[in-house]
């Protein structure tokens, strides 16, 4: 058992007992008479407590010679969460990892990119994650390959491809290794459940930690859908997406009956398949710990109220940096409408058309930062023009890259030579495409009236109300704009009942509450 898990074995162990899925991915079990380790909420018989060992991690797990479980699959628990509070660091560190910095990279280049030694980040991913990023790496690779040879019909060597090894034979051998079993084995274990699909549609189901407000983000993203990029219908989200030139469509909706969304893609190369999962969890805020998160600002008698009627409320994230950047500058000083309107005239004018696409509505891709560098965009002031162009000037020449390594400190020394780019749109950005759980659109207009509960604050005196709000500011900001949403749309708080929150049972010695078996 780790050092973290010590502190918390009572916590792990109640959460065991009552398989609550809100501790899902937080850690997890491996049980010493079987040498299997398991999320919380597996549904095998528990294990006598004398077998259990916690870890903070499924790579911890891993490392201590536990196999994954084929029955509860950890492959497919909800990202790494903050609930044990992991430095930015580790954070910033983690996200680099997901966009793949060590398949082809090494843990000193990883430092260097996050601004430290290899030996501190060493030190720092033992302590929070009980694992070493090159562990943490391996796991997820191996986790990835084994959801596609579970949930897809891939040959093995696409597989091993996509999932990042760098061979067939280092995909078999990690496969052999991890699961005592081969590959194929593994798929002919999961064949009954598997659905025969189009070649170029793959499905994936992404777990979340529940409450998970779905009704709430699709508000939001209907509002902000680009015409022919995005669209919402039937209560699922729908867009184009480009990867290394290669054009395709993905869906998302809530998986009936568990905690997860249901991800449909159809792309021709099936080698991006990890990237384009890890942009989807990033843009549904699956990682999030709403427990942590409502429990910090139900504190504040303004939210409370907001974080009761709209539990699990995410913060969107976005599918391309460059395309939220565009629309946020689209968006200043307009109406949500108007800049969604501006950003469809801009995407039909400039976009790429798609050959072909199954989804009514979604016919083309947003304009890369080559088409909008030199564009000529009608119907737009000269200063948000030249703002669009310098951006996708200093986009095309990678002055400018939205990948992991950017960071909310640092998108302010990117933007600032880009002028029309001003505080609201770095903050925004911040939120959205870096989701930076603390950004927070201080000089926006609507955060300041529903602040100042009608009275419409000046910026700094909105900054001084958002510090107990710190470190989930952007969560605030999205419970005030959606309780505005709701006020506007006659749903709001002084409208309907509020809905009673259930009584939880609380674990010994901890604020956490759990649910009832």
């Amino acid at each position: 058992m780790g050092p973290s898990m010590e502190l918390e074995a009572t916590i792990c162990e109640q959460a065991r007992l009552s398989r609550d899925p809100r501790y899902d991915g937080r850690f997890f079990i491996g049980v010493t008479s079987t040498g299997i380790y398991c999320r919380p909420i597996c549904p095998s018989p528990h294990a006598r407590r004398e077998n259990v060992r916690f870890f903070p991690s499924a790579a911890a797990a891993q490392e201590a010679g536990f196999r994954p479980c084929l029955r509860c699959r950890p492959e497919v628990a909800p990202g790494t969460s903050d609930w044990r509070g992991p430095s930015e660091l580790v954070r910033n560190a983690l996200r680099l990892i997901s966009e793949g910095a060590l398949d082809t990279g090494n843990v000193e280049g990883l430092a260097s990119q996050v601004g430290m030694s290899a030996r501190h980040l060493s030190r720092l991913f033992m302590q929070h994650l009980g694992a070493r990023p090159i562990a943490v790496a391996q796991t997820r690779r191996l986790h990835f390959a084994k959801q596609l040879i579970t949930d897809t019909h891939l040959p093995m060597s696409q597989v091993a491809l996509a999932a990042g090894f760098g061979s067939l034979r280092r995909f078999n051998a990690a496969v052999q290794k991890a699961y005592q079993r081969t590959p194929t084995e593994l798929r002919n274990v999961g064949r009954a459940g598997m659905v025969q699909r189009e070649s170029d549609e793959y499905v994936f189901h992404l777990a979340y930690r529940p409450p998970y407000d779905w009704d709430s983000l699709l508000t939001f993203l209907t509002a902000r859908a680009t015409p022919g990029i995005e669209s919402v219908q039937n209560g699922w989200y729908h867009r184009s997406i480009r990867l290394e030139a290669h054009n395709g469509v993905l869906s998302v909706g809530p998986k009936p009956g568990c905690h997860a969304l249901e991800v449909r893609i159809r792309f021709p190369e099936p080698s991006l398949l990890m990237e384009i999962i890890s942009r989807v969890r990033a843009m549904f805020d699956l990682a999030a710990d709403p427990e942590i998160i409502a429990r910090h600002l139900s504190c504040d008698p303004l939210l409370a109220p907001l974080v009761r009627r709209f539990p699990g409320l995410r913060v969107p994230g976005a599918w391309d940096g460059f395309e939220m950047t565009v629309r946020a500058i689209l968006g200043q000083q307009v109406s949500v409408r108007g800049a969604t309107t501006l950003a469809g005239r801009l995407a039909g004018q400039f976009g790429e058309p798609l050959a072909s696409s199954p989804i009514t509505g979604v016919n083309r891709c947003f304009p890369d930062a080559a088409s909008l560098a030199q564009a000529e965009i009608p119907g737009l002031p000269d200063s948000r023009r030249w703002a669009i162009q310098s951006l996708a000037r200093a986009v095309a020449a990678r002055r400018i890259v939205f990948d992991a390594a950017l960071t909310g400190g640092s998108l302010p020394e990117c933007f600032k030579n880009i002028n029309g780019i001003g505080e609201w749109t770095t903050q925004y950005v911040a939120m959205r495409v870096l989701n930076d759980p603390n950004a927070f659109p201080a000089g926006d207009r609507i955060l300041r009236r529903a602040a100042g509960q009608g009275v419409l604050l000046t910026e700094r005196a909105l900054g001084e109300r958002a510090r107990p709000w710190i470190p989930w500011r952007a969560y605030a900001a999205m419970y005030l704009w959606r309780g505005a949403a709701g006020r506007k749309s006659g749903e709001g708080l002084s409208g309907g009942r509020l809905r009673a929150p259930a009584t939880p049972t609380r674990l010994p010695g901890s604020s956490f509450p759990l649910c009832r078996p």
